[in-house]
């Protein structure tokens, strides 16, 4: 078995399947985990249980939520309780390549996949190596968790299964403690065509000293796309952290269907995380989906290896795997192209005075929820739990 792409997804399956005894390799392009750290890495606290995530990779614990507006106007839903975490991504990706290693997985930093075919009923794909050597790695199947690139699985047809594609920044700072205090504790988001057209901006605070600050945005070839390290800048100076030193600098890229439609595999290629669409246009979320991703790949798998070693013939063995679009559609929910197509709505159109009111408008009726209901809207897509506050705006009547 081979797994392409040591991300949240990849890692994460790489490990299930060494634990279940199988023989695995997992090949990641990157040299190192630190390096392109790119994710906000917010997550509801819950997840945390779910995917047995440990303290190591926690930078730190929110119980509320700063949404400013168009205006600047701060609002603020705090509660007691911890209702999430922020994630030191690098840590997240070094503990799990160290878990799928101490489970028995080949774990291959810089080596880059190139491509994949089927040869006399097995999976060859070539790699680059580090050195720059080009080799051929046979195996019987091959998961394709290269992310939104989607390496070897390929694009899905632009007709039938059309991909919204979105680019962020994301720069890692170092601030005094009274600059820190103000964000710590809470996911703050700024929100606005003043603060980033067809997008929005984001402060999430790590461990104390350290806050992570980013902008991104949904593509639209029809309109202008000022350059995301402008609007960085000038939300680092709205907020008075223009003079922090800047400890890291990342950017990335998300690209998925609004409605998860496309193919999921190909053969003996199997799509995971990303490249299945499962990053949240909304939020820009991804980690969680795509280690939902694969813990529902991972029982179908082991079942299409086991009818393999039982000896069964090919169409059986891919049949195993038949259900495992409907199951992920079903573990994201029926909620999931909704705020896909909320997204596109809101983002794309977040271009004018006009749009900037429409918003204004929706972020009033939001005003008398609690902290826990905001965390229910953005990280669970309960969009009816608001009824009328937020339906005018879902069907664009506001």
């Amino acid at each position: 078995m081979l797994v392409v792409g040591g991300g949240p997804a990849g890692a994460d399956l790489a490990c299930g399947l060494a634990r279940a005894g199988v023989s695995v390799a997992l090949v990641e392009r990157l040299q190192r985990p630190e390096q392109a750290a790119f994710s906000s890495a917010a997550l509801p606290l819950q997840a945390l249980q779910q995917f047995g995530l440990p303290a190591q990779v926690v930078a730190s614990r929110w119980n509320g939520w700063q949404l400013i507006g168009p205006d600047g106007q701060r609002r603020q839903w705090q509660q007691p309780a911890v209702l999430g975490a922020v994630l030191d991504f690098a840590a997240l990706r070094r503990w799990q390549l160290q878990q799928a290693a101490g489970w028995g997985a080949q774990v291959q930093l810089g080596c880059t996949a190139l491509g994949c075919q089927a040869v006399d009923g097995a999976m060859v794909t070539t790699v680059r190596q580090a050195d720059g050597r080009c080799t051929g790695i046979t195996s019987s199947w091959v998961v394709d968790a290269t992310g939104q690139a989607r390496t070897l699985l390929g694009e899905p047809d632009p007709r039938a299964h059309p991909l919204v594609a979105g680019v962020g920044l994301e720069w890692l700072l170092a601030v005094d403690q009274p600059l820190w205090e103000p964000w710590s504790g809470r996911l703050s988001f700024m929100l606005g065509s003043q603060w980033v057209r067809q997008g929005y901006g984001w402060i999430f605070p790590m461990q104390p000293g350290q806050l992570k600050v980013g902008v991104c945005r949904l593509i639209d070839p029809q309109q202008p796309q000022p350059a995301l390290g402008r609007s960085l800048e000038t939300l680092l100076a709205r907020c008075d952290l223009g003079s922090a030193t800047v400890l890291d600098r990342h950017g990335g890229a998300i690209r998925s269907t609004v409605s998860r439609h496309e193919p999921h595999s190909r053969g003996r290629l199997i799509g995971l995380g990303d490249a299945v669409s499962t990053a949240n246009l909304l939020g820009g979320e991804g980690i969680r989906h795509a280690l939902a991703s694969s813990r529902t790949l991972l029982p179908l798998l082991l079942d299409a290896i086991g009818r393999q070693q039982q000896g069964r013939d090919e169409g059986e063995q891919l049949r195993a795997l038949v259900p495992y679009r409907r199951l992920l559609q079903k573990q994201l929910g029926w909620r999931w192209p909704l705020s896909g197509r909320l997204a596109c709505r809101t983002w794309l159109g977040l271009a004018s005075n006009r749009a900037d009111r429409r918003l204004e408008r929706l972020l009033r009726g939001l005003e008398g929820v609690r902290a826990d209901q905001l965390s229910a809207l953005l990280f669970d897509y309960r969009f009816e739990r608001y009824g009328w506050r937020a339906l005018p705006y879902l069907l664009g009547l506001r």
